[in-house]
């Protein structure tokens, strides 16, 4: 699980692991802190929450967490990527930093972290891979074109992956959020929050709780005939 120590990657977290899973939170090193703040409040499943130190963006740090993590718990059936950042102005005013930035944490993090654990949910015939992308991905957004063109090859390198281990006992599956209660969406200024909310049906910013459910679906057993799907979850606000 990438970025589960918050947000919506804390409240999968936490549903995970109160449903009895082993959850491995793999972060930066301020991660850890918000990771153990997150166990200290899910009581008897506290010690089913681990945290492994690992920057997505770097391949041989997301394969050395993955090893860390098989090593520790002997397999891995799932995959959360849900790590992301923003660095948001328009193209005109976006450096080429920010653009980089965001398409390595956003998009090649996901990829470094799926080609970390293919090899070992193939052999074990069974695994499930949850990428975490967005509405914006398929609508645009203006003053996110780094983040939304992130997102948007996300969903491709989702059907992709599914295609290639469909055989293998592996799905692959995105769901794509809208506006969501989280911190980063607390960042956005509070006339475009106002907007957001004005222009979605159900009148109302998603709970991270809300998203955990779905992508708690999609890991299930049970959901072994689903793969290569994008799930919206966005009030109606992208149809």
């Amino acid at each position: 699980m990438t970025g589960g120590s918050r947000g919506i990657g804390g409240a999968i977290s936490a549903l995970l692991a109160e449903d009895g899973a082993t959850v491995a939170v793999v972060g930066l090193p301020e991660d850890q802190a918000r990771t153990q703040t997150l166990a200290s409040r899910l009581n008897g499943a506290a010690p089913r929450v681990h945290f492994y130190e690992g920057d997505v963006g770097l391949f041989d740090q997301c394969r050395a967490a993955a090893e860390a993590v098989r090593s520790a718990h002997g397999r891995i059936d799932y995959l959360v990527n849900n790590a992301g950042i923003t660095r948001d102005h328009t193209v005109r005013k976006m450096s080429v930093e920010e653009w980089q930035a965001v398409l390595q944490v956003n998009l090649s993090g996901p990829f470094f972290m799926i080609k970390a654990v293919l090899d070992t949910m193939v052999e074990q015939g069974f695994g499930r891979i949850v990428n975490v992308s967005s509405v914006v991905g398929e609508s645009g957004n203006f003053g996110q074109a780094n983040y939304a063109a992130a997102k948007a090859g996300l969903i491709g390198l989702t059907k992709t992956v599914a295609l290639e281990v469909a055989k293998r006992g592996v799905t692959v599956n995105a769901v794509a959020p809208g506006f969501i209660d989280t911190d980063m969406t607390k960042a956005m200024p509070a006339e475009a929050i106002e907007n957001a909310i004005a222009q979605t049906p159900k009148q109302r910013l998603g709970k991270p709780e809300e998203v955990a459910r779905l992508v708690r679906f999609l890991l299930d057993e049970k959901a072994g005939y689903i793969t290569g799907a994008v799930y919206n979850i966005n009030g109606g606000w992208y149809m």
